[in-house]
């Protein structure tokens, strides 16, 4: 694994030079985005929007050149050093394969969208040309497909801003001490919370641009597995949202590495442990390296968890989990895009992707060795209540953690959903004029 592929740093005055005007280049681009995907005001709802006018075209791109100037502005922050810009920190730009598969997840299924949605929304219309001819020409496809790639940046905030306030509440006990912290560069982000966040991003964007949002969701939301299908790969490649400990010489097991072993793409060490790796460097408790048992107590063959990766340099051997979910991921993605040739009504591919992923968490879950994500466990020690969290072991499977409640909501959500729309649908069906009596 490749926590890092390169480290870039900017300590010359040519390379901090670059590093500001290739900021301003993608402000720019952003900006020039806004402008080209203007869209008119329509004067009623549901009529067709105008030919946008200057003045929207710039207001647009005045809005999203602000917001690309905001993110270029923490990015130099967190690069430079405090010499180059006021308050930078000097952490240069790591390449980190985690994020690097995170944002090809992000731009393979806004693309995959974005042409879904054109074959959704085909409208062909015979348009004459001055010779008398002319030629079929679809006018609402096009302009769906613009649409999913504004809808693109609403999910992406969404989704950054509901993940990080997921991983904050999970972990309220530690930023209790110091809110601030809360917008730290550092931390963590949560799917669950980053689907629910992108989830109401896309809501609002559906109503405010009149579009069916089940209909939308039903197209989107196959590409979310393709998106994660990637981004698991990252936390793979991480060594974040690591498996539970295996027996030795498992048929399927991985070695996270410390910062003694990480190495980059050019074989250099780069001195970033896994998050695995810190997390068992820090474990009191004891394992049975065998058979993979833990234990909080020494026992005849037992050996201290942070003992055994001090010695070794690497996690024990975990449940590579990042690779199963990754796996479910692309084959729920390849099943429902072939679902969507057969679906009887809008909501139903929606519904069924909500049912089918909370059932692939959920079962992952049951491999996870990352307690630090949130357990019931923690959260009644955390609220002070020792004796229910000492009657709710870490390794009991009655300890269900934060995504396995979300993953129940979200299928009894999704199966209530696809009931009320197989009725509905029965209900439309059965309409038609009363037969007479003979």
């Amino acid at each position: 694994m490749l926590p890092v592929l390169v480290h870039f740093t900017f300590t010359s005055l040519w390379s901090q030079l670059f590093l500001y005007a290739l900021a301003l280049g993608v402000v720019a681009y952003i900006a020039h985005n806004g402008w080209r995907g203007a869209e008119g005001t329509p004067k009623a709802q549901g009529e067709k929007p105008p030919p946008p006018t200057r003045q929207e075209r710039l207001v647009r791109a005045l809005v999203y050149g602000a917001i690309g100037a905001v993110l270029a502005w923490f990015g130099l922050k967190y690069a430079l050093p405090a010499d180059a810009i006021p308050g930078g920190k000097g952490e240069g730009l790591p390449l980190h394969t985690y994020g690097i598969l995170l944002a090809t997840g992000f731009l393979t299924a806004t693309s995959v969208a974005s042409r879904l949605a054109q074959e959704e929304w085909r409208k062909m219309m015979w348009v004459p040309d001055a010779r008398g001819g002319g030629q079929w020409v679809d006018v609402e496809g096009p302009r769906k497909r613009e649409a999913l790639m504004d809808l693109a940046f609403y999910v992406l905030v969404g989704g950054l801003v509901g993940s990080r306030v997921l991983f904050v509440l999970v972990n309220w006990k530690d930023y209790s001490r110091d809110w601030s912290q809360v917008f730290s560069l550092g931390g963590g982000l949560v799917f669950y919370g980053g689907l629910i966040g992108a989830g109401l991003a896309a809501f609002y964007f559906a109503r405010k641009n009149g579009m069916d949002f089940l209909r939308l969701a039903d197209l989107a939301i196959p590409t979310v597995s393709l998106g994660q299908c990637l981004g698991r790969l990252g936390c793979f490649s991480a060594g974040c949202c690591w498996g539970d400990v295996t027996a030795a010489g498992a048929r399927f097991a991985a070695h996270f590495p410390g910062s003694g072993v990480a190495r980059d793409i050019f074989g250099r060490l780069t001195g970033t442990s896994s998050l695995a790796f810190q997390s068992q460097a820090q474990d009191s408790r004891y394992v049975v390296e065998a058979s993979g048992e833990i234990l909080h107590q020494a026992a005849p063959g037992a050996v201290r968890i942070s003992e055994w990766v001090a010695q070794h340099g690497t996690t024990l051997p975990v449940h590579p989990t990042q690779i199963y979910e990754s796996i479910g991921q692309l084959v729920l993605f390849v099943v429902l895009l072939y679902a969507r040739r057969f679906r009887r009504f809008h909501g139903q591919i929606f519904a069924l992707w909500l049912m089918s992923y909370a059932v692939l968490r959920t079962t992952v879950e049951l491999f996870r060795g990352d307690t630090e994500r949130g357990t019931l466990h923690g959260l009644l020690e955390s609220l002070g209540a020792r004796g229910l969290a000492d009657a709710v072991p870490l390794e009991a499977w009655y300890n269900i953690s934060t995504s396995q409640f979300i993953s129940l909501c979200m299928f009894t959500f999704g199966a209530t959903l696809l009931y009320r729309r197989i009725r509905r649908a029965g209900e439309t069906a059965g309409v038609g004029p009363t037969p007479s009596p003979a």
